[in-house]
Order: structure tokens, then sequence, then C-alpha cells
């Protein structure tokens, strides 16, 4: 058990008990941050409050792309099996957001009867009305990947003169609603479709500020030959670079997420390492989940303490009785002032100030005279929050994890790549030879002969300054060759004898091949006349 202050006025209230990390963010998101919220109206103008399961549900993963660009087969394919709701074809067939989820029976849960329930993080979607609730439904079934984490699948962005239907509900604001929530955005593409319509710019652009969780996907890359993937590649980071203003690249994983034969072949190697990492991203989800819900509260803490500021400075310069309206709109014209005054005061980030002009349009609704004034009480505990009780949760988050085993995601298409053959990197690299009775070695072994006579040896062995004088050649780094040298010294007698000398420039053709070197000598690299020496 961790204790640790939770004071809104230091030392006047007793230690809070927080049980887990969980228990804890509920506890300051309850008794420090929405009492902020609440007082300067945050809920009005940027997210609805949090409930208990928005702390409490799984890691979510949000797909997100125009139609027909594997939205829905990409959900089929890792959890291997059909889930209720579910259409695929090449027409625009998901014409509502699914939350596919874990369940004991398999159904379907529609969008009304899904907002109303407690444990289920969507009951703030109820503000987008009837027209989103009646295309939003829960997909439930027993799967093993859905033990770990959901998938929200979504409608596929339109293009063209489609786009200029309007869906009856704002499409782009549930995005951003989700994307506060979930712990993963997919955004795919297909390799025949790169344009970005202007309903797929605003939707990335909705996802602003939160880029870190964003990581894109170039799906159906199997049917396009390896120059035109280059070029199609190239093309999809000079879009991207258009719309998401940022200085880093995102991270864009290439392959053809489906069950079917691969088109052309020819960089099969590089889909299978492409999918790996990305099943490992994924994987990592349940692991820093803790972390990320309390990294995302901190990012609405300081949004909602930047609110504050901007309510309370327009309320100190409204007038009392006459000429309210037209001071309304002087202050609304003059917002961008009022952000820089704040953040000259403050010391507050440039990055941390809501939208200037969806601000602006906002407060055209709004009565500023019924704004309250400067309470230093909430601003005070909130900052406690952040100085203090933030860093308590951080150290109880590493505990945590030291006393559990690392939740990971498993089933579906992740079991088909962890063992067995078909593992990525399965008997390549420094894992060739892993099934053969031979030693692997042995095939180049008399080339290796040749050299380590040459290297006047003593008692059959080479010294390590001999023997660095001939891997040296190799031009690998110092700290490459040091790693080889432990690796092949089986008796550890700082000396090589010939199958020593032989493994060493096999690990060294490893290496030079573009393959990781291991950890520890595998055991079918060891020379069979020392593999009991080794045991």
């Amino acid at each position: 058990m961790f204790s640790f202050l939770g004071r809104s006025d230091r030392g006047k209230k007793d230690p809070e008990l927080f049980q887990t990390v969980t228990d804890g963010l509920k506890k300051l998101y309850r008794t420090k941050l929405l009492p902020l919220e609440e007082h300067y109206r945050f809920h009005e103008f940027h997210s609805p409050s949090l409930e208990d399961a928005d702390f409490d549900n799984k890691p979510m993963v949000l797909l997100v792309g125009q139609y027909s660009t594997g939205k829905t087969t990409f959900i089929r394919y890792l959890l291997e099996q059909d889930f209720p709701g579910m259409r695929i074809g090449p027409e625009p067939t998901t014409d509502c957001f699914i939350a596919v989820m874990n369940g004991d029976v398999e159904g379907v849960i529609p969008g009304n009867a899904l907002v109303v329930d407690p444990k289920k993080p969507f009951r703030k979607l109820n503000a987008f009305g009837n027209a989103y609730l009646n295309r939003f439904m829960c997909a439930q079934l027993p799967n093993p990947v859905l033990e770990s984490i959901s998938i929200i699948d979504t409608p596929g962005i339109l293009s063209g003169e489609k786009q200029r239907i309007s869906r009856g509900y704002d499409f782009a604001a549930v995005l951003e609603w989700f994307a506060e929530r979930v712990d993963r955005i997919i955004l795919l593409f297909d390799a025949h479709k790169l344009d970005i319509s202007d309903e797929f710019s605003d939707v990335i652009k909705a996802l602003k500020n939160h880029e870190d969780k964003i990581r894109v996907v170039l799906n159906k890359a199997d049917q396009i030959e390896t120059q035109q993937l280059m070029r199609v590649y190239g093309a999809l980071m000079w879009s991207l670079g258009k719309i998401v203003n940022t200085p880093e690249v995102i991270r864009v994983y290439i392959g053809s997420f489906w069950s079917h034969p691969l088109l052309i072949p020819d960089n099969r190697k590089l889909f299978e390492a492409e999918e790996q990492d990305l099943f490992k991203d994924i994987q990592s989800l349940p692991r820093n989940a803790a972390l990320r819900k309390l990294n995302d509260l901190i990012k609405r803490a300081r949004l909602a303490k930047v609110h504050a500021y901007i309510i309370i400075a327009l309320r100190k310069e409204m007038p009392a009785v006459f000429g309210k309206d037209n001071k309304k709109k002087e202050l609304i014209n003059g917002l961008g002032d009022i952000y820089a005054r704040i953040e000259r005061e403050h010391q507050i980030s440039p990055g941390d100030f809501p939208n200037l002009k969806k601000m602006q349009e906002q407060l055209q609704a709004q009565d500023f005279s019924k704004f309250q004034p400067l309470k230093i009480k909430l601003l005070d505990t909130v900052d406690d929050m952040l100085g203090n009780d933030i860093a308590q949760l951080m150290t109880l988050v590493r505990h945590e994890e030291s006393q559990r085993p690392v939740p990971i995601v498993k089933g579906g298409a992740f079991e088909g790549t962890m063992n067995g053959p078909f593992g990525h990197g399965y008997g390549e690299g420094a894992g060739e030879g892993i099934d053969d009775l031979e030693w692997i070695v042995i095939r180049d072994k008399p080339s290796y002969d040749e050299i380590f006579y040459t290297l006047s040896p003593v008692n059959g062995k080479v010294t390590g300054a001999n023997a660095k004088r001939e891997m040296v050649k190799s031009k690998l780094p110092n700290t490459v060759l040091g790693k080889i040298w432990k690796l092949a010294d089986i008796d550890k007698d700082g000396m090589l004898d010939d199958e020593e000398f032989a493994l060493a420039n096999h690990l060294i053709k490893v290496k030079l091949e573009g393959h990781e070197l291991p950890g520890e000598i595998p055991q079918h690299l060891i020379p069979p006349s020392k593999r009991k020496l080794a045991d």
C-alpha cells in the first residue's frame, strides 16, 4: 500500500491512501481536477467529464481511414474470426462506429443502450444525439485478443462528391472524443488510394495533440512492385507532412494485413518485419495503459488550468452594467492578445492553449457576465496534484509493474508468429541451422581453418592479439567485435581454438549480413565438442 498527501489545503488533510494506480487516478480527478473543470465550465468548451469507466476500461485501438482501406479486414485479421455487424467490401460498407469488445456471448448492443451502461466508457457520447447513436454499436464476442484490448472500427472517410453529404453528426468531433480516450490511433492508407480528401484532412487535424498515439499503416502493399512501392511510400510521407505539423516523421508500417496469399511476394521479408513491429507496438498497450491514463490526466489538467485563466481574464474585463455586448465582441476579437498576456504572466507554453479560432467560435454563444472570477484555492489544488500527487502515482505505477507479470496481447494473429518455424527471423541470422543435425559452422570451417593456421596458433589456440588482427578486417566496430569474442570464447580462457575461431567468423558473417547478434550463444551454435562444457 502506498500513501501520499492529497491536500487541497496544504497540511490540513490526512494523507489519502491509494491501493492501485486506477484508484488513485479516480480520486485525484474527482477531488482535485473535476471541481476546477465544473467551476470554469470546462466541459462546455472542451471535453465531457470523465467517469470511473474511463479509468477502468481496457486499452483501446482506434482505426481510421478512407473507405476500402482495409479497416474491418484488419480487425478480422487480428481476431482471426468474424465479429457481429462486420461487413467487408470495396464500397463504403461500414457505415457506423463499432466498438469490438470481449464478452461471454456473441451479440450486438445498440448505441442508445450502450451509452446508459455505467460499465462501458461511452456514456458521454449521448451528447452527439440520436443521429450518431443510431450509427454506433458494440460487437461483443469471446476472443483472447479482446481480453487485453478493445478495437474501435469507424466508418470509411468519404472522398469526392460523397464528402459533401452530411452524416447528421459532427464526424470529426466524435473522432476527437475517441482520440482523447484511446491508447493507439491507427491511420490506414490503401497503396492505390493515397489522396487525402477534405474530410480526411479535417479528421487528421482533429487528432492534433494526440500525435504520440498515431501510427500509420500503408495497407495492400503486396499489390504493387518494389519500385512503385518506394514511390508510393514517398508520396504518402509527403502528403502526411503537409497535414501533420510535427518535426518528427510519423512511423509508417508497410504490409498487407489480411490472411490471403501475397499477390507480389518480392517484399515478403519487409512485410513480415513491419508486421512484427506493429504487433509488438499493439502488444505493449496493456503494459503501458496505466502510464497512458496518467499522461492523459496530466494533459487534461494543464488544459483545464489554461482554460480557467482564460475565463478569469474575460470575466475580469467585463463591465458591471453597460456596454457588455460591445465589450464581449472586443474581447473575442482580441483573444490572441489575452493568450499572450496569460502566457507571460503564468509562464505557460503556447502549446498548452486551446485552438484560438475554435475558442473564439465557442465564446460567441457564452454570457461572459456569468463566468466565475478567480478562485485561487481551485488552481492551487490542481498545482498540488501536478507537483506532488502525480509523482507519487508514478512510484505506484513502477511498484505495480514489478509485482505482477507483464501483460501482453495474446491469441489471434499474435499467436501465429510467436513460436515455431514461422516466428519472425526463425532460421535466419544467428538462428540459421537451428533444426540441423550438423553444426552449421562446419560448412565454412575449412576456409576459416586456413586463416586460423596463418595466425601462429600455440597448442592449438590463437591469442587475443592475433585473433584481433584478423577480426578487425571485417571493419565492424570494436563494441561489436568485443561481443563476438565473448560469445565465441566458450571456455572463457582468453584464447580461441579452431572451432571457436570458426564460430567467431560465423558470427561476423551473421552481423555483416544485417542480422542482430544473440544475447547468449544459442545451443545449436556451440561447437559439438564443447556442449558439455557449456552445460
